[in-house]
């Protein structure tokens, strides 16, 4: 589509020509049909007089553009993506009225009909680049203005946007619509707008903030999943993090109002608009969830207010700053969680998923440094990954070691302070770090900031015949590719047996570690401990190596580790040097399966299990990949019954099981569980989990699609609709694989969300020939994906269906033919390919340690 990628070149020409957004107001019909709804937008700005830009507009058509009284022939001035603007004055207003276009791809503005009862429910979600899906606007984050709507709509639905709701009024001569005349917002820009509508239903609650104002609380969703909604704990967090941020930030909330919206078929976890927060429909749980996805619930509430301030108070220049944007949420969510509320172990979790997710992302051959060269939109939506948010916010994490907490905070109040309601770049914010800790961070934002990949920090040890340490010293490593060696504030920890038999910390040295080698004089004379480790309490961002003695101790009893972060240090440990090749595959299987049982973080047990299952898929040696998985499914089902009955990691094996069981003995328990007949003490198979284990039987060729739809009769909502797509797809047979391949691929009708389980289930096969033909197809095809398609559908086929499955030279092969002959304008598919490519060279080498 011509002009839909803005280039930082072209948004810098235009901040120059339009100097000043004072206001939008933007009129909504929403009565116009399940197609398309009507847009109607004036801008008042000043300009250079004289000049000519453009203004953004995805639309159906254009009916009329009114510049300045003059009405523009529409034909000429508009492309359906951007509307010119000629011989501007110094004062303009500008009227644009057309219709839009409702998605399904989570982009936009979505619409979504509830399966249970034909209810039509919307939501906006405009990062990056799509508030101009709704309404004309110079969609770039440093033109900000106040923005005003005014909605048409079903007078039985509920609108809301980032201003308070307004009491509706009824539209004359038709009784069953009504309009909502929202008040103006402060300066925002245009991407924290947001639009939810529909009859959705609300839990209201309200606090006193620090300035001793009242805040309306609100929390919604569909009519559908209400009764689900635990609405209490939601507001816990929240009045939680009000209280920590108003303290931390020196600032109190600078909205009217927050609302918290559950939506269906959304993309992301949840979405910062200000004053009006969109979350993930699943963390409304309407069956047990594990204890893993309360904590990351909570976690993302707090990410989301955080971005109040960082992001909607002060709002990053151009996208350059996103990771910066994303960084600290994602660390004060963290800091929120473990110092104002009830998840006092959210570090752990920080290390099991955040780093983990960060060094995975930085091995890739396409890992960039954590200030990335943003040159236009299509290089932003690549960029929300484990460099934006969980890189970046481990390297806050040592900024904040570096110069101390207090330090950090005060910086951070400065800034606040200084750029209310208006644009900063990245040094302005370490400007403020640098007069608050009188510390100079050129050189430490070079080092971290400005280069690329991850260091390996190792031990090196030297004790006396009586078992004292020597020598002590740190050594730093880099890779060819990427050899900064960085400046680190670390902790080294000495672990030994306690009176209960435990491994706990006995001694712990806190120090700068410099260069290549770095000598700890401090640990000499030191009695050699059962476990030393490198980053104890998890200040650096590195990966850690554990000397022999350490390892052997590691292996042995990790179980034994007292404390939950120095285990997650030492799993996080072992599952490098697995993906490494460091390790044989089947000796990490052995590692959890020995040990996981013990592990009483969830978030922990979560992780494991998610790396069980990529080892035995891909790391494990070819010809042994089936016996491993057999004997991997056999102990978690002992795991699963010896577990405390009804307890977190009971759920969490059960689950991990049925997505291994193939054999016939392991595909009668699952069947056993999902009809009654075999029963685990304190596990209740609710409907959720029955549908895992019908993906399960779908998979095993135990149930047919009969069954399937047996089930979506049962359980006929959005959860289920998208739960029988997975486990169609899943079915393995060649025509199941031929039907899933034609409706994902050439019909392209799906929406978001389903299509996304139609991939998944595609994927999910216990006989990777049955997806061999698929791999020439799957090249044929991406292109005309990438080129028809918006940027959330066609990423989920371009990674989601790549052939992996096909862990062999010849794919690496098809995959380098396909980067060969791609031009030059297409980055984001170019960077897509190469980290799936990475994943399958990444495997035959752990195949070949494994032999």
């Amino acid at each position: 589509m011509p002009g839909t990628n803005l280039t930082r070149s072209e948004a810098i020409e235009r901040a120059e020509a339009i100097r000043h957004v004072e206001s939008y107001h933007v009129e909504l019909d929403l009565t116009r049909g399940d197609r398309v709804f009507g847009s109607r937008t004036t801008v008042r700005f000043s300009a250079a007089e004289g000049a000519a830009s453009f203004i953004d507009a995805i639309t159906a058509e254009v009916r009329s553009v009114t510049l300045n009284g003059t009405s523009l022939d529409t034909a000429r001035v508009s492309d359906g993506v951007r509307i010119q603007l000629p011989s501007l004055q110094a004062e303009n207003e500008l009227v644009v009225d057309a219709d839009a276009l409702y998605m399904n791809t989570g982009e936009g503005l979505h619409r979504f009909v509830d399966p249970v009862d034909g209810e039509v429910y919307l939501y906006s979600q405009f990062e990056v680049p799509d508030s101009r899906r709704m309404f004309a606007v110079f969609e770039q984050p440093d033109l900000k203005a106040q923005f005003q709507f005014t909605v048409t709509a079903p007078s039985h639905w509920e609108v809301v946007s980032n201003s308070p709701t307004p009491v509706p009024v009824r539209v004359a001569g038709e009784d069953a619509a009504s309009r909502w005349e929202f008040a103006p917002t402060p300066r925002l820009s245009s991407y924290i707008t947001a639009l939810i509508a529909g009859p959705y239903e609300s839990v209201t609650d309200s606090l006193v903030n620090s300035a001793g104002r009242t805040v309306p609380l609100g929390i919604f969703a569909r009519k559908s999943l209400i009764q689900y909604l635990d609405a209490q704990n939601i507001f816990g967090i929240t009045k939680a993090g009000f209280a920590f941020y108003e303290r931390e930030f020196g600032c109190e909330y600078p909205f009217e109002k927050y609302d918290q919206l559950f939506v269906p078929e959304f993309n992301a976890g949840a979405m910062e608009n200000a004053g009006a927060v969109t979350i993930l429909e699943s963390y409304v749980f309407r069956s047990k969830p594990t204890q893993a996805t309360v904590e990351r619930r909570a976690i993302t509430v707090l990410h989301e207010l955080a971005h109040m301030w960082f992001g909607d108070l002060v709002t990053m220049r151009w996208w350059n700053d996103l990771w910066l944007n994303e960084s600290f949420a994602e660390f004060m969510s963290h800091l929120a969680a473990a110092e104002g509320t009830d998840f006092r172990h959210a570090w752990t979790t920080f290390a099991s998923v955040e780093k983990s997710w960060a060094y995975r992302q930085d091995q890739l051959p396409t890992t960039h440094p954590i200030f990335a060269d943003i040159r236009d939109l299509a290089d932003v939506e690549v960029n929300f990954d484990g460099i934006t948010y969980a890189k970046g916010a481990s390297v806050l994490k040592q900024l904040v070691a570096w110069v101390g907490q207090e330090h950090f905070m005060e910086g951070v109040r400065r800034y606040f302070a200084k750029h209310a309601w208006g644009n900063t770049e990245l040094g302005d914010l370490m400007a403020e770090l640098e007069a608050a800790s009188g510390r100079d961070l050129t050189a430490w934002g070079t080092a971290w900031l400005e280069t690329a990949g991850v260091n390996t920090l190792s031990p090196e040890i030297e004790t006396d015949d009586a078992g004292r340490i020597v020598r002590f010293a740190v050594r730093q490593s880099a890779v060819p590719a990427f050899p900064t060696i960085r400046p680190h504030r670390l902790g080294v920890g000495f672990y030994d047996r306690d009176a209960t038999g435990a491994l706990a910390r006995t001694h712990r040295t806190e120090l700068d570690v410099h260069g290549e080698v770095t000598e700890v004089p401090e640990l000499a004379g030191l009695a050699r401990p059962a476990l030393i480790l490198l980053n104890d309490d998890d200040l650096a961002y590195a990966k850690v190596r554990l000397d022999p003695a350490s390892l052997a101790t590691a292996t042995a009893s990790l179980k034994d580790i007292a404390d939950s972060l120095p285990r997650a240090l030492v799993w996080g440990s072992a599952w490098d040097g697995a993906r490494d090749a460091e390790t044989p595959a089947r000796a990490y299987v052995e590692l959890v399966l020995s040990n996981i049982g013990a592990e009483s973080d969830a978030s922990v047990v979560q992780t494991l299990l998610r790396q069980l299952a990529t080892t035995l898929d891909y790391y494990v040696a070819a010809g042994a990949q089936s016996e491993a998985k057999r004997r991997a499914a056999e102990r978690l089902w002992a795991l699963a019954r010896e577990a405390h009955p009804g307890s977190d990691s009971q759920l969490q094996f059960v689950k991990a099981f049925s997505a291994l069981a193939a054999t016939g003995d392991h595909l009668d328990a699952v069947a056993g569980l999902l009809e009654g007949s075999l029963t685990v003490p304190g596990l209740e198979v609710d409907q959720d989990l029955r549908w895992e284990l019908v993906a399960s039987l779908a998979a095993g060729g135990r149930v047919d699609r009969a069954r399937i739809d047996d089930e979506l009769a049962r359980d006929n909502t959005a959860t289920g609709q998208c739960a029988a797509a997975l486990a169609t797809a899943a079915l393995p047979t060649a025509e199941a694989k031929a039907e899933a391949w034609e409706s994902i691929v050439v019909r392209g009708t799906l929406s978001n969300a389903i299509q996304q389980a139609a991939v998944n289930g595609f994927v999910r096969t216990h006989d990777a020939a049955l997806l061999a033909p698929y791999a020439e197809k799957y090249f044929a095809a991406v292109p005309g994906i990438v080129a028809e398609r918006t940027h959330a559908l066609a990423q989920q086929i371009v990674v989601g269906l790549y052939p992996a499955q096909q862990t062999t030279p010849a794919t690496l092969e098809a995959t380098d033919a396909f980067l060969a002959a791609l031009g030059d304008d297409q980055a984001a598919l170019r960077r897509m390919m190469l980290e799936n490519r990475d994943g399958v060279a990444r495997a035959l080498r752990a195949q070949a340690a494994d032999r």
